[in-house]
This record gives structure tokens, C-alpha cells and sequence, in this order.
């Protein structure tokens, strides 16, 4: 239906939708969740998409997911999984929610398994499963370097086989809230150009992270931008841990004055290959793994294999395009085309043969460990609200464990779906005052926005904003540098207010809406990232190097009641009395295997 309703002098226009549940982002997490809705009897659910259906962040997830199958590793457990993700947190995750993925993982491969993912297969024809970094058994469930598009592709046939309604090519711009419930939404219809009201009686935020805050990173510039954090926190959610970035040790380090390779910089070499024995070299030729971690090498944690990168480049061994050399050229060439087919395509396409000659990598933000506080069902402080995936904080603490974020995904998307299911009533209804006072000022902004000839370029501020994150919130800060880029945020700020933008449908509306997202995103991790007066993970302060004891909290984020941001911390919960026997046991991967 369409609406007109007046604002001052002129009409406001807006189609209203009326549903249920309405689901916000189209990838692994939100289609588990409306699976789940749907196989419990939910019909009156809708999923949104910014994209064309099926083209979500989970298909660039390339090396695997994780579960306790224990295919070539009996011995492997749910408990251990747990531990190894806690070890890799640096014990600041919550362990419930830990738990509660490590559980249901063996379940989920199996379930994944019957809808149609096309795994790697042992001889036997079983779910193959491969080494990946700081795990103390091969739990890596994968099909070749293309484990998320496989998986992405089984979900989505699932949801068509249940009629899940989608829409793709829809931005919601703003949740609507009164701070303890939320309503619906308001968005736009990026093709048609029209703003759309969704009543809802319940919302789930499953619109991925903010890694691409950072000007090097593994996602497209049009997704991962925030908008899941930023829309919970402007609705009266609060976020947490989001000073916690990890930088994935291998990202693309290209010549970017290269026309052919510029648009690959930072974009993700899958740590797969480093799971089927590739090795990394400085320019001098040495193995420099051997100096930081001479048990677990390559397949270190992510922070430490990262931040060795960092180091040998800062001290001049690295290359002129400012990374290092990952070489796997010692397996067949049969091998690596089987295994790694992705990675083998894309850099054959750019002239280089993975089973002859190294290949350039460096450091890239990849994931955002932090985002919105959830309870143990994903839903947040405000009623009706939930976040799930990469836009919810807890499972990942201070670095995530390679092939948990898959694994999240389809977890939380049961454990949100079996909750909201068991509450699912209808749709919502948007209160009169709030849709005066909230929805139709907030569409008139939007409107304003469109078409402005303002003074700033929105892709010059947004690259000017990931400049300032890598270079005061990236692998390396201190106190100063963090302060510094509040500065330089504000300044950003005062940009954006003054954006030249196209119209609706045009790409700059698009990331103008996006810098509004990013900019809490970043203030957010740098300011978390100021408070945590240590080092722990992926967070590393020159200025406090080491662990502290007494760090081992969290750092929420909410909006204050009179601007500004504000900070508190609060206290780790233990883990269970199996997974701390699983921790006392002292599990670790022996990488030599692998030689």
C-alpha cells in the first residue's frame, strides 16, 4: 500500500509492509534464521537483501567451517572445540555462547550435508575436514576454497524450498524504536528509489560487520560497513567488544598502481592455503615463522601470524608492496587445483602460477570480533530486537578462530529462530506518535539528502575515514595515535554533514547512508580500543604490551542520554566444568604433522 502524509508544505511517500518477523541481510545467518522460522511454522517472515539473492559476504568465505565430526580425528569433541575457541579469544568471550556453537556444530555440517552443501569428500566419502590455525584437531569441515558460496547456495535452496519471502536490493536505513522496543524499520528500495515502512513484530539484525571501516580489507566496499552495529545502537542497543578488529594475516598485496591487480589489494588468500602446508618467507628467503612461533608456525593464531607479518615489513624485510611471500609451489600442482581451486583460478587469471612461484601477502582487516550485545538467544536489551552472526559480540572474544564465523552463523541462526518462534504473533504495529515524530522526519532527512550539492565527495570522505582507521586503529596503536583519529573522525563527521550526493538510486546515496554507519563503527572501536589500556589478541597497545589480569572484561558501548558515547565494563563469565577440564588438558595443533 502507499501513504502520503503531510510534513510542513510537502508530502512524505512511503509503501508500508506488514510482517512478522522481518530478517535483515540475506546471508548464512539471516537465511538460517528464516529456515528455522519457517520450519517451525512461521510464515509471516521476510528476508531482506542489499544484493541479488544469493550474492551475500558469505560467499567470499573460502576456508571452512568448523565442527566436532571428528572424521580423521576421533578424539576431537564439542568441549575441545570450545576450549580452542576460548584459548584463541583470549578468554574474554562469553563461554555460554561459545558452548552453545560448539554444540550444535556436528548437527548443523550434517544438516548442511542433507540439504545438498557439496563438501570435500574423504575416500570413504565422508565430510572431509582440514587443519586450520590455533585448533587442536582437523574440525575445518570445507568444499575446496569454496566453502561459503557451497554453503550460501545449499541454504538459499532450502529457504526457496520452504517459500521464504525475499526482497533484494533493499537498505533499511533506520530501526524503529523508543529505545525499549522495537516496531519495524524504514528503508529504501535501492532499484526504484522508494522508501518503504516495514511494520514488524519482531526484527533481526544479520547485516554482517564493519571490517571495511579499514581502507586494506577482504570485503567489497559496498558491504560490511557497520550498518548492523549502527542500527542497533541508534535504536537504544548496546554494543560491545568492538574494539577487537582482526587483521587476517593474508591478504592480496598488490602494485595498486596496476590497473589489472589494484582492485585485489587486501582481498582474502584464504588461510587454507597455509592449512594445506603453505609456508611464508621474507624477501631475505627465511622462514620468519620459526622466530615467532616454532611449534605452531603458519597455523599460529591469526593475531600473532598477522602481527609477525607487520613486524618483518616495519623492519625492512618485507616487499616493496609492503608484504611477504606465501609459497606453496612444494605441493603437486594437481593438489592445490583440487584443494585450493579459487585461489589457483584467481591468481592464474592474474599471471601467476600458485605451483611455481610464491605470492605477495600482507595483513587485512577481515572480521570484527565486537558488535551488538546479545543474550544467550541473540536477542539484545531492546524488546524484540535481535542481532546474530557477524553483527553480534560475544562468541569471538579479542580474535577469532578461523572457521567459526561460518559456524556462528547457521548456530545463532537456529538459536534466534527456535526463540522467536515460540513468540512470533503477527506483525508489529508503529504507534502513531513514533511514526510522526520518528519515521516521517527520519524519510524527509532522506529525501533532503538525495540530490544535495554539497561540498564534499562522499568517496573522498569514505576513503579519507578508512585511511584514518588503518593508520590509528590498525594492527599497531598507543594512546596518541588513538587520539589523533577521534580527532580526524570528527572532522569526517563534519563532512558528511555536507555530502554532494546523487540520487536515491545512485551509488553516492548509497555510501552516504553508509558513512553515517561507519562513523559509529569507528568511533566506537576507537574509543574501545583507548579504554583497553592492555594488549589481548588482535588488540595491541605499544603503550601496554602485555596481558593484564584485570583486563578480562568486556567494554559495552551505548548512546548516552545527552550525546556522546559512553563505556562501562563488566566481568567475564567461567566456562563450564567440561570444556575447563578440555582447557586443563592443554590441547594444541603439532603443525610439524604437516611437513
Amino acid at each position: 500500500m502507499s501513504e502520503r502524509q503531510p510534513i510542513d508544505d510537502e508530502p512524505v511517500e512511503y509503501d508500508r509492509e506488514d510482517v512478522s518477523v522481518l530478517v535483515v541481510g540475506a546471508g548464512a545467518a539471516g537465511a538460517r534464521a528464516a529456515i528455522e522460522l519457517a520450519q517451525r511454522g512461521v510464515d509471516d517472515v521476510l528476508v531482506l537483501g542489499k544484493r541479488g539473492h544469493g550474492d551475500a559476504h558469505t560467499t567470499w568465505a573460502r576456508g571452512g567451517i568448523n565442527g566436532a565430526l571428528g572424521t580423521h580425528d576421533p578424539e576431537d569433541s564439542p568441549a575441545i572445540h570450545a576450549a580452542d575457541t576460548l584459548n584463541e579469544g583470549h578468554f574474554v568471550n562469553d563461554p555460554a555462547k561459545v558452548e552453545t556453537v560448539t554444540e550444535q556444530m556436528p548437527e548443523r555440517l550434517r544438516e548442511l550435508d542433507e540439504w545438498g552443501m557439496e563438501y570435500s569428500r574423504t575416500d570413504e566419502g565422508e565430510i572431509d575436514q582440514r587443519f586450520f590455525g590455533a585448533q587442536s584437531f582437523r574440525r575445518t569441515a570445507f568444499a575446496g576454497d569454496h566453502t561459503g558460496e557451497s554453503m550460501l547456495n545449499a541454504l538459499v535452496d532450502r529457504a526457496q524450498e520452504l517459500s521464504v519471502p525475499y526482497r533484494e536490493n533493499v537498505m533499511i536505513t533506520k530501526l524503529v524504536s523508543d529505545g525499549d522496543a522495537v516496531y519495524g524499520a524504514v528503508g529504501y528500495d535501492m532499484d526504484a528509489g522508494e522508501f518503504v515502512l516495514f511494520n514488524a513484530g519482531t526484527v533481526v539484525l544479520a547485516a554482517g560487520g564493519h571490517a571495511a571501516i579499514y581502507n586494506r580489507h577482504t570485503s567489497r566496499d559496498d558491504e560490511n560497513n557497520g550498518d548492523g552495529a549502527a542500527l542497533a545502537y541508534d535504536a537504544g542497543a548496546s554494543l560491545m567488544d568492538m574494539e577487537f578488529m582482526q587483521f587476517h594475516p593474508t591478504g592480496m598485496a598488490v602494485d595498486e598502481s596496476d590497473s589489472e591487480w589494484a582492485p585485489w589489494s587486501g582481498r582474502l588468500v584464504t588461510e587454507a592455503v597455509r592449512g594445506e602446508g603453505g609456508r611464508l618467507f621474507n624477501v631475505d628467503g627465511e622462514r620468519f615463522m620459526e622466530r615467532y612461533s616454532p611449534d605452531q608456525m603458519e597455523l599460529d593464531a591469526r593475531d600473532v601470524v598477522a602481527r609477525a607479518i607487520a613486524q618483518e615489513v616495519a623492519e625492512g624485510r618485507g616487499t616493496e608492496n609492503g608484504g611477504v611471500y606465501l609459497d606453496i609451489s612444494h605441493r603437486d600442482a594437481a593438489f592445490i587445483e583440487e584443494r585450493l581451486p579459487r585461489m589457483y583460478e584467481r591468481f592464474h587469471d592474474l599471471g601467476v602460477d600458485m605451483a611455481e612461484e610464491a605470492v605477495e601477502v600482507a595483513p587485512t582487516s577481515h572480521y570484527g570480533m565486537g558488535g551488538v550485545a546479545v543474550d544467550d538467544h541473540g536477542e539484545t536489551d531492546v524488546d524484540g530486537l535481535f542481532a546474530i552472526g557477524e553483527t553480534m559480540a560475544g562468541v569471538h572474544g579479542a580474535n577469532r578462530l578461523g572457521g567459526n564465523s561460518l559456524a556462528e552463523t547457521v548456530a545463532y541462526g537456529v538459536v534466534a529462530g527456535e526463540r522467536i518462534a515460540d513468540r512470533a504473533d503477527g506483525p508489529g504495529t508503529v504507534p502513531d506518535d513514533l511514526r510522526e515524530s520518528f519515521v516521517e522526519p527520519h524519510l524527509r532527512d532522506l529525501r533532503a539528502m538525495a540530490n544535495r550539492d554539497g561540498e564534499h565527495d562522499v568517496d573522498a570522505v569514505l576513503a579519507d575515514l578508512r585511511e584514518l582507521m588503518w593508520d590509528h586503529a590498525g594492527i599497531l596503536r598507543d594512546e596518541a595515535s588513538l587520539r589523533e583519529g577521534l580527532d580526524r573522525l570528527a572532522d569526517v563527521r563534519d563532512r558528511v554533514a555536507d555530502l554532494r550526493v546523487g540520487p536515491v538510486t545512485s551509488e553516492s546515496f548509497e555510501f552516504a547512508v553508509d558513512l553515517g554507519f561507519m562513523t559509529v563503527a569507528a568511533e566506537a572501536v576507537l574509543r574501545g580500543a583507548l579504554e583497553r589500556e592492555e594488549s589481548r589478541g588482535a588488540h595491541y597497545r605499544t603503550d601496554f604490551p602485555d596481558v593484564d589480569a584485570d583486563w578480562r572484561r568486556n567494554v559495552y558501548f551505548e548512546a548516552a542520554d545527552v550525546g556522546g558515547m559512553r563505556l562501562w565494563t563488566e566481568s567475564v563469565d567461567e566456562p563450564s566444568e567440561a570444556v575447563q577440564a578440555a582447557l586443563d588438558e592443554g590441547h594444541e595443533l603439532d603443525y610439524h604433522q604437516l611437513e
